[in-house]
């Protein structure tokens, strides 16, 4: 399948990754078999890593907290960062490292069901590690827009239409 129709299939699939494989035909105009190849190569070479449910704790009712870390970071004779990005990286509490530009090199997304949770895991487990020099954490107040999908709910427009 060209590359073209594998790009359209990526971004359906990253919008949502229920849509079948019979829906991607349609919507492109391809067999459905190509489709479905196409999908099982790109599984397989990783290009397609898993499929994810996006999850609006607060509408559940449950408390989520998540963070942005910001670590200062010492890098390490042919390592650079790698090895440190690794350590942190493993933590479940971790959702994301990335190495980053700036006054910090890189920024970790943490989460824990509460504030103390979150700082408890700084204190203890990410400030100590070897290498790591300072850590500045925010967290995160409200979502309004994460991973493509929006989370601001606004209000209907109750105003009267005007014709003229």
């Amino acid at each position: 399948m060209e590359h073209e129709k594998q790009e359209a299939i990526l971004e359906i699939l990253e919008q949502d990754a229920r849509t079948t494989p019979e829906q991607i035909a349609a919507m492109l105009s391809v067999d459905v078999k190509q489709v479905q190849q196409a999908i099982q190569q790109m599984e397989s070479t990783g290009v397609i890593r898993r499929y994810k449910t996006v999850i609006d704790w607060d509408r559940f009712g449950e408390e989520r907290v998540f963070a942005f870390i910001d670590v200062k970071v010492s890098p390490a004779r042919e390592v650079g960062f790698d090895d440190v990005a690794e350590r942190i990286y493993r933590f479940p509490q971790v959702h994301a490292v990335y190495l980053v530009s700036g006054d910090h090199d890189l920024r970790v997304i943490v989460s824990g069901r509460t504030m103390k949770e979150v700082a408890a895991f700084v204190a203890e487990r990410l400030a100590p590690l070897d290498r790591v020099q300072a850590t500045y954490t925010q967290f995160v107040l409200k979502r309004y827009k994460e991973d493509g999908e929006v989370y601001a709910e606004t209000e209907p427009d109750r105003r009267l239409v005007m014709t003229p």
